[in-house]
């Protein structure tokens, strides 16, 4: 697997925290419709995924504003009504309802969600700013907001030195940005060209400060380095849902030279 391959295929796959989600119905499901009110006993999950990809073409979903709702209880299937509408800072998000889908031969609960592509380099030119997702209609309203939720994240590098040539037993630092966020553990990886297989490579974490070594044993070509991590953020409202929770993902690719 070529390093194009690897970004399109792999990276991606921890950034779809929300999308997707489905549950087996059996064939006694139960559906029903239900309006926005409706969803008041929900869990609402969001996340935010940005997934740089350094050569390639950007897989669906890279740059992506996702929310998703909990199944109902008591064996309940439930499908948003016609008629609602979610946007995401005024922006029109494509509003999937939810409800039994059969296609795969057997019958599933999918979950009410909405999402939005976005423009990573918009957001890269613009100011930090709160996320507000609404999805409304006649009964009601649910209103999510994520401080700090809409901005542009990055991995810096820090210190002396090229960037991209790295030498074999030294260390190296990147940062999170923005700074002001302080992610989870944050996992580094290298490929090697013409590789199947990442290793991963020790590091530790001082806020968001990423520290490690390139292992002696690496051998000398150019690899792709992965950084990836994952930060909770504060929401400022959480209205006509039981509860919101979610994180925003970042990875971020880079072509390194390994000497």
């Amino acid at each position: 697997m070529n390093l194009s391959s690897f970004l399109r295929r792999g990276s991606v796959l921890g950034a779809f925290v929300a999308a997707g989600l489905v549950a087996g119905c059996g064939d006694d499901a139960e559906s029903v419709t239900t309006d926005v009110a409706g969803l008041a006993d929900r869990t609402l999950t969001w996340a935010i995924s940005d997934v740089d990809v350094v050569e390639g073409v950007e897989p669906a979903g890279a740059h992506r504003v996702t929310i998703e709702f909990s199944l109902a209880s008591g064996g309940i299937c439930s499908r948003l009504a016609d008629g609602a509408t979610a946007t995401f800072n005024g922006q029109a998000m494509t509003l999937k309802p939810g409800g039994i889908n059969g296609t795969a031969g057997r019958d599933v609960c999918e979950p009410t969600r909405a999402f939005i592509d976005v423009d990573p380099n918009v957001w890269a030119q613009q100011p930090v700013e709160d996320a507000r997702i609404v999805l409304k209609d006649g009964s009601g309203t649910v209103s999510l907001v994520i401080q700090g939720g809409k901005t542009k994240r990055r991995f810096a590098f820090q210190g002396a030195g090229s960037a991209d040539r790295l030498a074999r037993g030294q260390t190296y630092s990147y940062l999170w940005e923005p700074d002001t966020e302080t992610p989870g553990g944050v996992t580094v990886t290298l490929l090697r060209e013409g590789g199947t297989a990442s290793a991963t490579v020790p590091s530790t974490q001082e806020g968001g400060l990423v520290t490690f070594t390139i292992p002696a044993s690496t051998p000398v070509a150019n690899h792709l380095l992965t950084l990836s991590g994952s930060v909770g953020l504060t929401a400022l409202e959480c209205t006509g849902v039981s509860s919101c929770t979610g994180s925003a993902f970042h990875s971020e690719g880079f072509i390194v030279t390994i000497q």
